[in-house]
């Protein structure tokens, strides 16, 4: 027996195109290719389970003080409008730490756009039949996957809202990478009126896995998520973190008539993410810091910082270079990744600072001038 998505998929025109061997494939080839990615997207969210499971997730999300800013944004928006949540995404914790947010304030979480990675053994099966998350095979080119894709996830936001990730995945520089446009695409095939998008950004003071991915800087290859897991594990210990999740104004999601009409769309999510995120004390503490230098000298760097980050109307989360050094110095040294001696600053994991300062290049009017 077919479940209700995966009917309206079938019935989609693409998806009976597909199916009627319009794309070289015959029809028993077609049908079998479609219902197999159809059993690997379909998902479910058991929303009484779901909040239950902050309590055996309690001892990572102690560890992160949740810190929601401008939610009447969603509020307001849920009580009318579909919801497509467009956030950037700095860590796997990111799937924890913003549906939790938004239960925090009486909104139901919505579905997750993640990536194939995190659907393996337990954790897989706790997305599929619990938080309701879709696994998204990135970069894929096989037509039959993206036209099966698209057609769910229209199908989906008919029916539940939607978290995705514009990036496609995690930032390994720091920087907020361009946005995709894949799964904007799919909203816009959808045709739902009532559809908004609400541009997310969320903002760590430090980032759970921050060693892993500087050291990379570039996605080379998927690794496997245990492994992840093992290293996540490894850098938890004296792991402490604010996380700010701010929400902006709702965008009307309106058909696009062109190409360029998409990638409109997607670079505006993508400067509204950017603006919306929160500038916190080690950023700035990344951005100025030179290999050596006195504090005194940082903070007048920091001040600086600052000056123009306010005149381009940044959400700051600090006021001075002096607040910025206080604040920062004492996680970023505990972390190892700077020394402080003497009334000086040294740096001990470069990588990891300059992952930190490129989280606010987007806002600088020379991206790229700080290190």
């Amino acid at each position: 027996m077919l479940d209700e998505i995966t009917q309206a998929v079938l019935a989609r025109e693409e998806v009976a195109k597909y199916l009627r061997g319009g794309y070289g494939e015959s029809g028993a080839q077609a049908r079998e290719r479609i219902y197999a990615y159809l059993d690997e997207l379909r998902t479910r969210q058991r929303y009484r389970i779901y909040r239950a499971l902050q309590h055996p997730l309690y001892p990572l999300l102690r560890k992160i003080e949740r810190r929601p800013e401008q939610v009447h944004h969603v509020t307001n928006a849920a009580r009318t409008h579909r919801i497509m949540y467009a956030s950037n995404h700095k860590s796997h914790t990111d799937y924890l730490v913003e549906p939790v947010v938004l239960d925090d304030n009486g909104v139901r979480p919505p579905v997750i756009a993640a990536g194939i990675n995190l659907f393996g053994g337990p954790l897989g099966l706790l997305h599929r039949h619990v938080t309701g998350a879709i696994p998204i095979r990135r970069n894929t080119k096989d037509p039959a996957y993206l036209i099966t894709l698209k057609a769910y996830v229209a199908e989906v936001l008919k029916r539940h809202d939607l978290l995705f990730y514009p990036e496609g995945g995690r930032s390994y520089s720091g920087e907020l990478k361009a946005a995709k446009t894949g799964l904007i695409s799919a909203a816009l095939s959808a045709e739902c009126r009532n559809l908004v998008m609400i541009p997310t950004a969320i903002a760590y003071d430090l980032v759970l896995e921050d060693h892993i991915l500087a050291r990379q800087r570039v996605k080379k290859r998927q690794r496997p998520f245990a492994r992840e897991v093992a290293e996540m594990v490894r850098y938890a210990v004296g792991y402490k973190s604010r996380a700010f999740v701010t929400f902006g104004a709702p965008i009307p999601v309106v058909d696009a008539q062109s190409r360029s009409d998409l990638v409109g769309l997607a670079r505006l999510v993508r400067a509204r993410i950017g603006a919306l995120y929160k500038v916190l004390p080690t950023a700035v503490f990344a951005a100025a810091m030179r290999p050596s230098i006195g504090r005194r000298d940082l903070e007048g760097r920091i001040d600086r910082l600052l000056e123009e980050l306010a005149a381009r109307h940044a959400n700051l989360g600090v006021t001075s270079g002096r607040e910025a050094v206080e604040e920062a110095a004492e996680p970023l040294e505990t972390r190892g990744i700077i020394v402080a001696e003497r009334g000086r600053f040294r740096v001990r994991e470069r990588s990891v600072l300059r992952y930190y300062g490129r989280t606010i290049e987007h806002l600088l009017v020379t991206p790229g001038r700080t290190h």
